[in-house]
């Protein structure tokens, strides 16, 4: 099972889907693409990145996967684990700053499906503001949309989080 979880900044997305994950009763692999080594001159997201580990039970495996993710995701994915994937905006900023766009993106549309045991990926929702005026920012909001709807439509579960409150946009309640 895939679910989609979507979401503004600060909008409780991590959170709702950590509940799920605990929820689940199975074994958890947290899947990072965010990497605390990238961050070495950015002591905000580190700060970030701490909040986040702290939030999480322990227990939880940790892998950070910056841009692979579809090969972690079918060496780790397992019919009694569910995979936490936060998030795939990062991870999207990330293959567009390595020039891995278009062959990660289709490895990971055409692995999800496939894949055994709860597959739970988050991701910000950032096409809902007026259209940005630099060429990279519009290049992202744009990829992130496509990505965005191309997940969705592989996904079992698409919810949408705003102030905390779950909306389930798929299948239809």
């Amino acid at each position: 099972m895939v679910e989609l979880i979507l979401g503004g900044a600060r909008s409780g997305k991590s959170a709702f889907a950590e509940q799920r994950a605990i929820a689940s009763g199975l074994s958890v692999c947290y899947i990072a693409t965010a990497a605390v080594e990238d961050m070495a001159d950015d002591a905000e997201m580190r700060a970030r990145i701490a909040h986040h580990k702290a939030q999480r039970p322990q227990e939880w495996m940790l892998i950070e996967e910056p841009l692979h993710l579809a090969t972690m995701l079918k060496t780790l994915a397992a019919p009694d684990r569910l995979i936490l994937v936060d998030c795939l905006t990062l991870w999207l900023s990330n293959l567009l700053h390595h020039d891995e766009l278009l062959r990660e993106t289709q490895s990971l549309l055409a692995t999800l499906p496939g894949l055994p045991g709860e597959i739970i990926l988050v991701s910000n929702e950032v096409g809902m503001g007026i259209v940005p005026l630099g060429e990279l920012t519009r290049r992202y909001v744009d990829e992130a949309g496509r990505l965005h709807q191309r997940v969705a439509a592989v996904a079992d579960r698409v919810t949408f989080v705003a102030a905390g409150l779950p909306l389930q946009l798929k299948p239809q309640p």
